[in-house]
């Protein structure tokens, strides 16, 4: 039985804040999607001669960022593959941990702070697809969000579940979200759009079987997708599937970058 905390939840838990790219080359990944979503790069030192890479719209310390990158750990260089995460604002990190855990889910990385930023722990549903949740810390100084749907922002999110009614109430229960409504894909099963507090914010869908486990994906928006794919091509990465329109008007393809982390690609012009 699934079980939820009886505590009002506020205006943010449940809202996508962050991506991240864990990726084997920082360089060569930083070139990549500089040229392919026209980020700039914004290294902060970690210590021990690592940095963390903030990706940015525009250019200077004062720009929107829309993500980060870092280097995969070298004790998980072998097990980990580079991939892109999410990051989900919670009211409180070591509850929702906990409900995660409850309902079947895993901790994979137990709450820990981050100084000045805020705290977040690692955690994956019932079905393995890997979040992080984090509670941020308050910041005055942050510059304003670039415009909705500007190109280089996190247009959607998508979730390939292994069971699509099962990982919506799990969702539903923990962050809150809300069911939009199911789009009918034949023997691929039903796609289902949710919301968070009333805004439509992505997808989920029964895991194809040419991807080997449940797992978030994240679309990038760019002016046309067809002139991205173009970049993506020249600068080593592959594209899986695409350009392909899907209803609503909207046109995507599916890449992955030149050191295989998987990534998708919207626009509203092909």
């Amino acid at each position: 039985m699934l079980q939820t905390a009886s505590e009002t939840r506020s205006e943010t838990h449940g809202k996508f804040i962050w991506c991240e790219l864990m990726t084997s080359d920082t360089e060569a990944a930083g070139r990549f999607y500089s040229s392919v979503l026209g980020w700039s790069l914004n290294a902060m030192p970690m210590g021990e001669g690592d940095a963390y890479h903030l990706f940015q719209i525009g250019e200077g310390d004062k720009c929107p960022g829309i993500g980060g990158m870092m280097r995969i750990p070298t004790e998980m260089a072998g097990s980990m593959p580079p991939n892109w995460s999410g990051y989900v604002a919670v009211d409180d990190v070591d509850r929702t941990a906990r409900e995660f855990e409850e309902n079947g889910g895993t901790v994979h990385r137990q709450p820990e702070d981050i100084p000045q930023v805020g705290r977040f722990a690692v955690v994956a549903d019932p079905h393995g697809a890997v979040l992080n949740i984090m509670t941020p810390l308050p910041m005055d100084d942050m510059p304003p969000p670039p415009p909705e749907g500007a190109p280089g922002t996190v247009g959607w999110h998508e979730l390939y579940a292994a069971d699509l009614e099962e990982a919506f109430e799990f969702y539903s229960r923990i962050l809150g979200w809300t069911k939009d409504s199911d789009f009918d894909m034949g023997e691929m099963g039903a796609y289902r759009l949710f919301s968070e507090h009333g805004k439509q914010t992505g997808g989920m869908m029964k895991r194809p079987e040419e991807i080997p486990m449940p797992c978030w994906v994240y679309y990038f928006n760019v002016e046309s997708v067809e002139a991205a794919i173009g970049r993506v091509r020249a600068g080593g990465g592959q594209v899986l599937n695409g350009p392909m329109e899907v209803p609503g008007g909207s046109w995507i393809a599916q890449c992955t970058d030149p050191q295989g982390a998987f990534f998708c690609l919207a626009s509203m012009q092909k």
